[in-house]
């Protein structure tokens, strides 16, 4: 980060089973996720997204987005996106792709947002037995 950088503001994080382009330039969020129920373990999912909305800032940042297991020690899952902002009015609008992701213990799990290193955002993800 430079000088003259403006840290932006994280506008929103959703985890989610799909984010899909439409040819309109919107984009469409499948399977929003704020629990992950399953009959047994362990739970394989194909393809996860964190879709996240950055805005107010100016620079270039690193976005990290994991997921934690439930004893918050081991990363389950890991991805980064590099971006720029060039102007405070500008926005931008980041989608994290995790496939293959397995999850081998109920509990509480956390997906945490993290900007060129430091942890912005964490929210919980409860694998229940159902």
């Amino acid at each position: 980060m430079e000088a003259s950088d403006v840290l932006p503001d994280l506008q929103a994080s959703l985890l989610c089973e799909d984010v899909r382009q439409e040819l309109n330039g919107l984009q469409t969020l499948v399977g929003v996720i704020n629990v992950l129920p399953t009959p047994a373990l362990p739970l394989g999912l194909l393809k996860l997204c964190v879709w996240t909305r950055w805005c107010s800032g100016i620079g270039k940042f690193r976005q990290t987005s994991r997921i934690l297991g439930s004893e918050e020690v081991e990363v389950i899952a890991e991805s980064h996106i590099d971006f720029e902002l060039k102007e405070m009015e500008g926005f931008v609008t980041n989608v994290n792709l995790f496939t293959g992701v397995q999850f081998q213990r109920f509990g509480l799990h956390h997906v945490e947002i993290l900007l060129d290193g430091e942890l912005i955002l964490r929210y919980p993800l409860p694998v229940i037995k159902m």
